[in-house]
């Protein structure tokens, strides 16, 4: 395998998980169709069972039966992540270790939910150390506050970074400064790659290797010729890409989140279908902002 920061960089995708809107069961051959139409497209990876894709709703069996539906379907040297959160460390263990198995290249972290706000920062060092000494692939630490509602300092961040199997961290927050603070932590100790889809620019000048971005669902080629012109030298084009998918980010994906891709990606002529319970689908007036975004962004048919 190549370096780790060059084989896992760039613009990689949290695909949403269809249901079949009878049964609410995962629905494989939709999940399908979307994969092979994203990998199509200039991406650099796949990444499952994230927020976008609703993992915290997702039994283990199903996780394992899509990972490797995904990965047989996928091209060959395309790296493919799939999320291992679980409540207790010896859940995510077993997660980390079925879904290497599965075919997954790299697993994604984040801290415990529930309890994860009790946590010291000792105690979250020892769970993140436990699952990197047991996972067979790469680990790649999730933080997401808005729903783990824990904080990784950048102390801790850089520490963990000094494990061997600690490769990379997907930042959530939106805090810029925070994100500073974890390049400086890190060095080149992981890949770091940003999950707002409206601060791709701004990380890569911060030194992020890439973005795991829901965005990039939307507008894969726009993102990834955001990245492209930022290696280049032109920033003013990839400066001019980044202010037209923004809004995309800060009017649809955080305000909406799963459903609200779903919505989005219908209108685009993927499968997006409903979300699992408790989740609701967009009623028609939200329905109509998306779409409105959308239109303004340019990425709706002619």
């Amino acid at each position: 395998m190549p370096e780790f920061q060059d084989w896992l960089s760039g613009v990689l995708i949290p695909v949403t998980t269809p249901f079949d809107p009878v049964t609410g069961e995962v629905a494989p051959v939709s999940m399908r169709e979307n994969i092979r139409r994203w990998t199509a497209e200039p991406i650099d990876g796949i990444v499952l069972f994230g927020s976008t894709g609703e993992g915290m709703l997702l039994d283990e069996e199903e996780k394992l039966r899509l990972t490797a539906m995904v990965r047989d379907v996928m091209p060959g040297g395309l790296p493919l992540v799939a999320g291992a959160g679980a409540e207790s460390t010896r859940a995510t263990v077993r997660q980390a270790q079925r879904l290497a198995e599965a075919g997954a290249d790299a697993v994604l972290v984040h801290a415990p939910p529930y309890f994860g706000p009790a946590l010291s920062a000792a105690a979250l060092r020892d769970h993140f150390l436990a699952v990197a000494d047991a996972s067979p692939v790469p680990v790649i630490l999730y933080h997401i506050p808005k729903y783990a509602k824990v904080t990784l300092e950048p102390g801790l961040v850089g520490e963990l970074a000094r494990h061997p199997n600690i490769r990379g961290l997907k930042d959530s927050s939106g805090d810029v400064k925070r994100f500073a603070e974890y390049t400086t932590a890190c060095g080149r100790e992981c890949a770091l790659f940003v999950g707002n889809g409206a601060l791709l620019y701004t990380a890569l000048e911060l030194g992020a290797a890439g973005g795991i971005i829901a965005v990039g669902l939307l507008a894969p080629a726009l993102c990834a010729e955001i990245v492209r012109c930022f290696r280049s030298g032109d920033a003013q084009r990839a400066g001019q890409l980044q202010e037209r998918i923004a809004p995309v980010h800060r009017e649809v994906v955080a305000p909406f989140g799963a459903p609200g891709l779903k919505a989005a990606l219908e209108r685009i002529g993927y499968v997006g279908g409903p979300p699992r319970a408790p989740l609701k689908a967009l009623a028609e007036k939200e329905r109509a902002q998306v779409a409105r975004v959308m239109q303004a962004a340019g990425l709706l048919p002619e």
